[in-house]
């Protein structure tokens, strides 16, 4: 079994690896599709645009929101393109996180110039 952490090294090098070949500035669902192909490729399981349910007080939501990608059910990659990445998108991928109980996130952004720049690790009850 995979832990958080190797998955994250994985998630990294993937979504790296993903626009030397695209070129960044693309539609998010374009490296989506792209990363979470990177991914299988080298053995991970990974659920596109899975649907997470989720209770507020006396209210289940079959869909609470839908995550981007879940790796091997302990990871969620969160990903955008846009020009700038706001408080609010790295608000999201936390409180996805939260929700889901899983313990590792990211943010990827491949609207930038550079992707290493793009990448927030979001944790949730992991080490640091």
């Amino acid at each position: 079994m995979v832990d958080e952490n190797t998955i994250g090294i994985k998630l990294i090098e993937a979504a790296i690896e993903v626009p030397r070949g695209l070129g960044l500035g693309l539609l998010g669902s374009v490296y989506e599709a792209a990363l979470a192909y990177e991914l299988m490729q080298i053995g991970l399981r990974v659920e596109r645009q899975m649907p997470v349910s989720l209770n507020y007080k006396d209210i289940h939501f079959d869909e609470g929101f839908r995550a981007d990608l879940i790796i091997e059910d302990k990871v969620i990659a969160e990903l955008k393109s846009v020009e700038k990445v706001s408080p609010a998108n790295k608000k999201q991928a936390q409180t996805d996180l939260r929700l889901t109980g899983n313990k590792l996130g990211y943010l990827l952004h491949f609207g930038g110039e550079v992707m290493r720049a793009g990448i927030t690790r979001c944790v949730n009850g992991l080490p640091e």
